[in-house]
């Protein structure tokens, strides 16, 4: 997104955080990273808050375009401030998260979002689902600008053997940086215990991936289940390449996981590997009209076994035209024309 403004003609200025163990960003334009004193719970998001706020008051720039519900606050207050125009860009339904559920942060949240999205009028979002929820909730009209991967990023140059990865196994990878908690994991790792010959690469992070870690040790699967740490995407997409099958098993146990659309979606069709997915609208709706892969009905080791060995049986050759197609129709470049037009 930051790229495609770019082209239009702005001078972007990307803010965030930085971790100690952040990845080094190279980029085409000015990245800003804070770095917080607190990284996790109630007190990281008043520290970002304050940080951003703060920044804003000072900065220069012409607009802001503030992502999720956490940025929102102080975007919005210096937009009104310094009479600056606000597009508010929001990638999930953040107050539907598990993690904040049956607490009182989520009644905070909840009140920012009635205060201020109603007085919105510059709203994008990533899918349909999610545009129909806000779009009823507050009478408004929001604009759906999907999270695709660029065409030419769809560059693959390494080998298996420069991967260090098995030759003749049938390699499942799991991928992303929410790796989380009721997203299938744990049932998928499970479930390639008794399937001959199947491999299983976990790429990213998460806050389920030490768990996965001690429940691959408790059942003796070390070898046939690799995790590997996040990495910049060019690296990563290398892997998603030399796998056979990419999975994508949300569960719909809430309103975030269930009208989600995860980036890794489109990261399988473009790298050409099929997917298992479980059972959410978005998601089944991509799955389902380009053909490129089967959508289980259950989140159980037992079911995605069959759907593992069903994927394995029809061979990734035959899901190549429909990936094909796919991938020529979901493209950045379709999504960029929409935001141009917005912008």
């Amino acid at each position: 997104m930051c790229s495609s403004l770019q082209a239009l003609g702005y001078e972007i200025i990307l803010v965030g955080r930085v971790l100690n163990n952040s990845l080094q960003i190279e980029r085409s334009y000015e990245v800003k990273r804070f770095r917080l004193f607190f990284n996790k719970g109630a007190l990281f998001y008043v520290n970002l808050n304050i940080r951003l706020f703060l920044y804003l008051l000072f900065a220069k720039y012409d607009s802001i375009h503030a992502n999720d519900l956490d940025t929102l606050l102080p975007a919005y207050l210096i937009s009104k401030l310094r009479r600056k125009p606000l597009v508010y860009d929001t990638h999930e339904i953040f107050t539907e998260v598990p993690e904040i559920q049956g607490r009182w942060v989520k009644k905070v949240w909840l009140r920012i979002e009635d205060f201020i999205f109603p007085k919105l009028s510059k709203i994008l979002t990533v899918n349909r689902s999610i545009a129909d929820f806000y779009g009823k909730r507050f009478s408004k009209d929001i604009k759906v600008i999907r999270n695709i991967p660029e065409k030419q990023n769809a560059s693959f140059s390494k080998t298996r053997a420069d991967l260090e990865l098995p030759e003749n196994k049938f390699i499942v990878i799991a991928q992303g940086s929410g790796i989380n908690i009721d997203r299938g994991n744990e049932e998928l790792l499970i479930s390639i215990k008794n399937l001959e010959d199947v491999y299983l690469l976990f790429v990213g992070s998460g806050d389920a991936i030490p768990g996965l870690k001690s429940l691959s040790k408790e059942n003796k699967m070390e070898k046939k289940v690799r995790f590997i740490d996040r990495m910049p995407y060019d690296e990563m997409i290398q892997y998603t390449a030399n796998s056979d099958l990419g999975i994508s098993l949300d569960k719909a146990n809430n309103l975030n996981y269930l009208y989600s659309l995860p980036n890794k979606i489109f990261d399988y069709i473009s790298a050409g590997i099929p997917i298992l997915a479980s059972e959410l609208p978005e998601v089944a709706n991509i799955v389902n009209t380009y053909k490129v892969g089967h959508v289980i009905d259950e989140i159980s080791p037992n079911a995605i076994a069959k759907g593992i060995d069903n994927m394995r049986s029809v061979g990734k050759e035959n899901w190549k035209e429909a990936l094909t197609t796919a991938a020529e129709d979901l493209t950045w470049e379709k999504e960029a024309e929409v935001l141009a037009e917005f912008y």
